[in-house]
């Protein structure tokens, strides 16, 4: 349980440290840029209690927005990434939800592929929505959620196949 507890707190201090560090100072296009920290909230233990993962996304949103200086649009995202968990795995994994068994090391990647991309575009919507915060620019907001989700989406599952015990 202890050594669960520090895979979990080196995996949020890391990604926090990638995304400020690295991933966002690559702007593609001027708008296409990489959220990489919601790896956090995709990969958190199914059985842990959903609080725990509200109020840890919460200060993972709120971590970033500190160091971003964003008003707390990123921690907004993040609550409602993981308030739709439940639902996103199970569309994604079905009855191995259900049944409490998703194990992401060992699951087929077609369903890890679906459950992260649904879970970007939604976060992706959200934080592009509060940050522009206006009906006027639907097109520019529709524009960075679509391409930025796809350039999360290949550098997420790139990360979470490389640092993957047991991939199928």
């Amino acid at each position: 349980m202890n050594s669960s507890i520090g895979l979990h707190i080196i995996r949020f201090v890391t990604l926090i440290l990638l995304q400020v560090a690295i991933f966002n100072n690559i702007n593609f296009l001027g708008y296409i840029n990489p959220y990489v920290y919601i790896i956090f909230i995709f990969l958190f233990p199914i059985r842990d209690n959903r609080l725990i993962l509200l109020l840890v996304s919460f200060v993972l949103g709120m971590a970033l927005d500190m160091f971003l200086d964003s008003g707390g649009v990123h921690a907004g995202a993040s609550v409602v990434l993981a308030y739709s968990r439940p639902i996103l795995l199970k569309f994604s994994f079905g009855m191995l939800y259900e049944h409490q068994s998703v194990n992401f090391n060992n699951s087929e990647i077609g369903s890890l592929i679906s459950y992260v991309a649904i879970g970007t575009l939604l976060h992706h919507l959200v934080l592009f929505s509060l940050e522009i915060f206006n009906i006027g620019s639907i097109w520019l907001i529709l524009k960075k959620t679509l391409f930025s989700s796809i350039f999360t989406l290949i550098v997420s599952i790139l990360i979470i196949i490389l640092f993957s015990q047991n991939r199928k």
